[in-house]
């Protein structure tokens, strides 16, 4: 049986995606995701929480979501924050400080996530204001949903911001990247391994 706290978060996760304005492959590939976790329920995973400095950041984003679309989804998050390890991007470079200072991750489903998974990855990330996420490519295809406002570049789209409705889709294998504006970023990401 899934973590009650757990299935609520992908209860309102999928929610916010099915009403999103989204590309037809956006919501193919989250209903892949969300399809897998209905399927088959993972164990428990060996997560110790852990927090960095830039997770003060955390609550603010939380709030900033509160009476947008999102609000429930960020409730349901903002639930799980405890129990979540964040980490840096493994490639982060501690000379470039604000990016080392100014991001985190954290794996809800997946590899060391609170449930560990090897068919899809459901995760966070939040970012402290004024920065850029580095530009990184990966096999699976991701879905962004932002709980926060937020931009995002691939290599097929100019900088863009989804608003409180939209999803950010990047296909197999693209060059894609994220920023923070003036505020807190916080978001929400869907990969079918």
């Amino acid at each position: 049986m899934r973590d009650r706290n757990l299935q609520v978060f992908l209860d309102t996760a999928e929610a916010a995606i099915r009403v999103a304005s989204a590309s037809p492959e956006s919501l193919r590939a989250a209903g892949r995701v969300f399809d897998r976790c209905r399927s088959l329920h993972g164990p428990a995973g060996p997560v110790r929480p852990e927090r960095l400095p830039v997770c003060d950041w955390l609550e603010p984003a939380l709030d900033a979501a509160d009476g947008t679309p999102r609000q429930a989804v960020a409730d349901a998050l903002g639930a799980l924050m405890g129990l979540l390890a964040w980490k840096r991007r493994a490639s982060a470079d501690p000379a470039d400080r604000n990016f080392w200072n100014g991001h985190a991750n954290a794996m809800i489903f997946g590899p060391s996530g609170l449930e560990e998974r090897d068919d899809l990855w459901i995760g966070a990330t939040v970012m402290a204001p004024r920065v850029a996420y580095a530009d990184h490519e990966h096999p699976p295809e991701e879905v962004y949903l932002s709980i926060t406002a937020g931009e995002w570049w691939n290599a097929r789209m100019d900088w863009t911001d989804p608003g409180a409705a939209g999803l950010i889709y990047n296909p197999p294998g693209i060059r894609h990247a994220m920023r923070s504006g003036e505020g807190p970023f916080l978001a929400l990401w869907f990969l079918p391994v």
